[in-house]
């Protein structure tokens, strides 16, 4: 049985993903600053086995933990599907150095100590993957997001680096690069807006295939990444935008 941690798996895509990853029989250590919905997902109805466990991996001690419940959980680890991340949209002016450093610290500095503490286990496992949700966003800019955008794009580059040093020991490291997803997590985002009805209009009218996602959209790519037919791929961030950045 495949075991998989979920860091950041209570809402949005990271709990669609559970879904997807219990739905196919794999054991699930679900990991997330809100314990009660991870409980939630954890204790739904479906093949996979699942637990909870509420961590905030914005610290640097919350990554570690994780990982170390998995292993306790699943009594080994292939899989990691880092998800957790935080938005934040405001003027340039009324930015701070702690509210800089707060996303910094989930949306880049979480990934890196989860493959840091994941690696030794991973090495270990035929499967062995490690994906990390980024975002187009890494390869555009909106007003009011810097740390956002910044984030992304250093995830981006991260996996390149890990890529390089743990493919050799057959530890594949990608990300996937969700566009623009129907959930609360962009609420942010809207509120920036002057008219947010009219800024959504504009934005579905701009992606070709005229919606935005929903998290179950993201989900196929993640299991693919997280099994064997994605064998060959490594260093790789995989757009999956509904064409959004293709025009």
């Amino acid at each position: 049985m495949t075991s998989v941690l979920v860091a950041g798996g209570a809402s949005g895509i990271g709990r669609a993903a559970v879904r997807g990853f219990r739905a196919r029989g794999d054991s699930v250590l679900v990991a997330d600053l809100d314990l009660a919905r991870a409980q939630e997902v954890a204790a739904e109805d479906l093949p996979g086995p699942a637990a909870a466990l509420g961590v905030d991996l914005s610290t640097p001690s919350g990554p570690a933990a994780a990982v170390a419940a998995a292993v306790e959980h699943g009594g080994s680890l292939d899989v990691v599907f880092g998800n957790a991340g935080l938005l934040r949209a405001a003027p340039l002016a009324e930015w701070t150095v702690e509210d800089w450093d707060r996303t910094m610290a989930l949306n880049l500095r979480a990934p890196f100590l989860l493959a840091q503490a994941a690696a030794p286990h991973l090495r270990r496992s035929p499967l062995a993957r490690l994906i990390f949700t980024s975002s187009t966003g890494a390869l555009r800019g909106h007003a009011g997001m810097p740390a956002y955008h910044a984030s992304k794009a250093g995830l981006n580059n991260l996996v390149r680096a890990l890529a390089d040093e743990l493919s050799p020991d057959g530890v594949r490291v990608n990300t996937v690069c969700p566009g623009w997803v129907d959930t609360p997590f962009n609420d942010a985002f809207w509120q920036h807006q002057d008219d947010p009805a009219a800024a959504l209009d504009a934005l579905t009218a701009s992606i070709p295939l005229r919606r935005q996602a929903v998290p179950e959209d993201i989900v196929g790519l993640v299991l693919f990444l997280a099994s064997p037919a994605s064998d060959y791929i490594t260093g790789q961030s995989l757009v999956i935008d509904g064409g959004y950045t293709a025009v």
